[in-house]
């Protein structure tokens, strides 16, 4: 999944739950479709209420559910290589990824529809190659999807949760990741790496998800 692609969400419309392709990266509904305005991928959920660009969308429950069969980090190995990881659940086919959306309409009348990721912190306390404390999408529990879609803002903020010890799992690799031009399921096998190992922690910010469409 590439930033400004459509991918399939769950949101609630009228009452009813609907599948829908939204583009991943939320245009805010004042920037009239004017993605160098703001295009944001990703949202701390730390500062959700406090940021005023998104307090309408979040108060006035415009949450979805992204399936993603996992998704990726980098971590910076001794020699200084960033060596990409796939992040999954090894009981889940599917993660159920929390994202927030936004509508957005062009001068020309073309409507966007856009999310981005909400993100909390990783397992333990993890450091990344910067410095700043680890964030990861927010994964919500398969029993807790209907209140996320359909809860009041208090009941969805309560979902927000890091995962526990233990849930992910993850594993090396090929570095393709890194090309955009590079969409196989290839992608998530396991490789072999120098000082090579399968590690169930998270170690590193830069993450980029993988919905189910993309293999």
């Amino acid at each position: 999944m590439a930033p400004s692609r459509y991918v399939p969400a769950v949101r609630v419309h009228d009452g009813q739950s609907e599948g829908v392709m939204m583009r991943w990266g939320l245009i805010p509904a004042w920037a009239r479709g004017d993605a160098s305005a703001g295009n944001w991928l990703r949202l701390s959920s730390a500062t959700l209420e406090n940021t005023a660009l998104f307090r309408g969308p979040w108060l006035n429950g415009q949450r979805c559910i992204l399936p993603f069969a996992g998704f990726y980090i980098w971590r910076l190995r001794p020699i200084g290589y960033r060596q990409p990881y796939f992040v999954y659940d090894p009981d889940r086919s599917l993660l159920a990824v929390a994202g927030v959306w936004d509508r957005t309409e062009t001068d020309d009348g073309d409507v966007i529809e856009g999310f981005a990721i909400l993100m909390v912190p990783g397992q333990g306390r993890l450091e990344t190659t910067q410095g700043a404390a680890q964030e990861i999408p927010a994964i919500i529990r398969r029993q807790d999807c209907a209140a996320w879609l359909r809860g009041t803002p208090v009941e969805a903020r309560a979902l927000l949760q890091t995962q526990p010890d233990g849930v992910l799992s993850s594993h090396p690799v090929s570095p393709r990741i890194n090309s955009l031009a590079c969409d196989d399921a290839e992608l998530v096998r396991a490789v072999d790496v120098r000082e090579g190992f399968r590690t169930s922690w998270l170690t590193n910010s830069a993450v980029m998800g993988r919905g189910a469409a993309a293999g």
